[in-house]
Formats: C-alpha cells, structure tokens, sequence
C-alpha cells in the first residue's frame, strides 16, 4: 500500500467524520451530504488504485485538490480555523504525498 492511498484513504474519511459533525452541530444537511459524497469518492479512489489502476491517484488528487480550495474559501469568509483552516492544512499534506507519488 502506497502513501497515495493511505493519503486518499485519511482524507477520505476525515471528510465523511467532518460532514457528519457539521450536520449534529450545525443540523447542516450540505455539510453531511458534500463530506459523504466527497469522502466516499476519494475511499473509492483508494480501492482503484488498490487494484493497480493509476487514474485513481489522478482522481483523488483532483478531488483533494477541489476540498482544498472550498476549505480556504470557507476560512477567508469565516475566519474560524475550525474545521475550515484544519481541513485545509490537513488537505495540502494529503495533496502533496499525492503529488509526490504522481512526480514519482
């Protein structure tokens, strides 16, 4: 198992545990559908590259490379590190053991 997927994977999962905390703290039906929607695409990458197929790693990269730019909006208009600037950070770590490997 590769560092992209163990990446694809975390994140993955921290969007679906985010949307599922925004929707019982703030009772927000978008945040539980875009995190599970999101996070559940980039599990599924991790299972495709799984399988040897390379354009998962492209997926997933794609895809934490959209959540990136929706959390820095999301802190710009808020201010609140939590969970925006969190996700963000935790999103470029992700993105960039991707990129690693895709350099690679």
């Amino acid at each position: 198992m590769t560092l992209g997927i163990v990446a694809a994977l975390a994140y993955g999962i921290l969007a679906i545990i985010g949307g599922i905390i925004g929707y019982r703290k703030a009772n927000s039906n978008v945040s539980l559908i875009s995190g599970g929607i999101s996070g559940l695409l980039l599990i599924i990458t991790a299972f495709v590259q799984l399988q040897g197929y390379s354009w998962g790693l492209t997926l997933a990269t794609v895809i934490t490379g959209v959540l990136i730019i929706f959390f820095a909006f999301r802190l710009a208009k808020t201010r609140k590190f939590m969970p925006a600037g969190l996700m963000a950070i935790l999103g470029l770590v992700a993105l960039a053991t991707m990129v690693n490997q895709l350099a690679g």
